[in-house]
């Protein structure tokens, strides 16, 4: 990392707290949640995000500020966007977006204020590179259409001459939405309609793209497909899960889910895991769609962004993802792969191991850093068992299923700790092999397959010993792994 955000990460925070990350960008303390105005500008990646400068509460929303040469090495800037006390985002700058456009950089988001049931778009535009902003003064669209009940999260783009907004809605008829809007020059906005808008409907592991949607997002592909992102928002419960529609742009406006076994355009989980929310899109300057998303907590809190004594103890909470690239699959899919430019971060190889194990003679492959880059081919019937104390009492499981061939993450035995939430996720069937790349970053795991699909979970581990890998086949026939494993620059 850069000379300033190795100096952040030195603060006690960050010293003292084993479940703090290495690797996963995050400032050294306080509250984090979305990702906002991912954008290649002036020669650096910027990604801005949801940040509470003052404690570790969901509440005080501004926007924190990494930027980036490389996508390696990451600079912690000062904050971008404040609250104005007595205008229109008194109560916290919220969600969106920023464009490259004429040697400047404009942040669209949410203002949110204690008056308003929903959250106005505005804009603020930045003349040095993204580091400071000043304010449009007035909203960009200050009314939400008639028929919605809640209305945030603008995401702007380029097309053609003109520019496009998606903004993240629910609808009286107790639809989830993205609505669309169009500008000339990036101040002017016209309402489109409806892009796309769908009544809750099920996905994998009991839950459901839910009656509203925050942070719609929107990438067109070379080939003419594209996929809609949107975060699953409940509005008794609040934020659920990441949601995507794969399909085509229609002549007469909007969009229609389509595309190999998806044609009847049905909804697809982006990522399985538990603590996965709130993707945000960068369209790279080498054509790649990359992707961050907010990793939240699985501490004590009774739901997302709820008071948790856990958090208040550590002084921080969120961080986000590793960035993905993404790409359009045959099937109507979304593959997710971890960015290129991640391979750099690895160093010393801990493993290299090929072989058979069984049920009654487990195979210990040796110690690991708290920030590893996995990479394991699981027979079905073999397991990898991450030890975390030295007596082999907490560990995480990643389990080939032998009998369905799914995927296990379990989590059960994940932490000594009571207050740390467990739980079992899935990932779909790859074949009679699984091959998967894992990134541990000392309190999450992000999971990738070879087919692209993707699993995001936290764990937190109090051994205070050396993490080991082991080997274990989970029925009465042996099973073969393959499993390298290398230290993630960082730690």
């Amino acid at each position: 990392m850069s000379e300033p955000m190795a100096a952040a990460m030195s603060e006690p925070t960050a010293a003292l707290d084993t479940h703090f990350p290495a690797i996963h960008l995050r400032p050294p303390a306080h509250w984090l949640n979305d990702p906002n105005g991912l954008v290649f500008h002036d020669g650096h990646y910027h990604v801005y995000f949801q940040y509470n400068p003052n404690s570790a509460r969901h509440a005080d929303m501004h926007w924190g500020h990494f930027r980036s040469a490389d996508l390696i090495h990451w600079e912690l800037m000062p904050v971008a966007l404040a609250p104005t006390p007595g205008g229109d985002d008194e109560g916290g700058v919220w969600s969106g977006n920023a464009v490259s456009h004429e040697g400047r950089l404009t942040a669209f988001y949410s203002a949110r204020h204690p008056g308003r049931w929903h959250q106005p778009v505005t804009s603020a535009v930045s003349y040095d590179g993204g580091t400071t902003f000043t304010k449009r003064g007035r909203l960009l669209i200050p009314e939400a259409p008639e028929g919605t009940t809640m209305f945030r999260d603008p995401y702007v783009w380029r097309d053609g001459d003109g520019w496009r907004m998606l903004v993240g809605a629910a609808l009286k008829d107790g639809r989830g939405a993205a609505l669309e809007y169009t500008s000339d020059d990036l101040d002017h906005w016209t309402y489109k309609g409806v892009f796309l808008a769908r009544p809750p409907h099920p996905v994998p592991d009991g839950r459901n793209t839910e009656e509203g949607w925050e942070c719609a997002q929107y990438a067109a592909f070379p080939d003419g497909t594209g996929a809609v992102l949107a975060s699953a928002w409940d509005p008794e419960e609040g934020a659920s899960c990441a949601i995507y529609w794969s399909g085509r742009e229609q002549d007469g406006g909007g969009f229609r889910g389509s595309g190999g076994r998806f044609s009847t355009g049905a909804p697809q989980l982006l990522d399985h895991g538990p603590d996965f929310y709130a993707p945000a899109l960068l369209h790279a300057p080498d054509g790649r769609w990359l992707m961050w998303a907010w990793i939240w907590e699985a501490r004590d809190e009774e739901r997302v962004g709820a008071a948790s004594a856990w958090t208040d103890e550590a002084g921080w909470a969120g961080m986000l993802t590793l960035p993905r690239e993404l790409t359009p699959g045959t099937d109507g899919t979304l593959i997710q792969r971890p960015a290129r430019e991640l391979l750099a971060l690895r160093g010393e190889r801990r493993i290299a191991a090929r072989g058979e194990t069984s049920a009654d003679h487990p195979t210990d492959l040796g110690e690991v850093s708290r920030s590893t880059d996995l990479t394991v081919t699981l027979e079905r019937g073999a397991r990898l068992r991450l030890l975390t104390s030295p007596d082999g009492t907490e560990y995480l499981d990643i389990v080939h299923e032998a009998l369905t061939g799914d995927l296990l993450v379990d989590r059960d035995h994940a932490s000594l700790d009571p207050r740390a939430k467990g739980g079992v996720w899935r990932l779909p069937p790859e074949g009679r092999t699984a091959t998967l790349r894992i990134l541990l970053d000392h309190s999450v795991a992000e999971i990738f397959t070879a087919s692209g699909r993707a699993l995001t979970a936290r764990f937190y581990p109090v051994g205070d010993g050396p993490w080991r890998v082991r080997m274990e086949a989970t029925g009465v026939s042996p099973a073969t792994y393959t499993v390298e494993a290398w230290d993630l620059s960082g730690t």
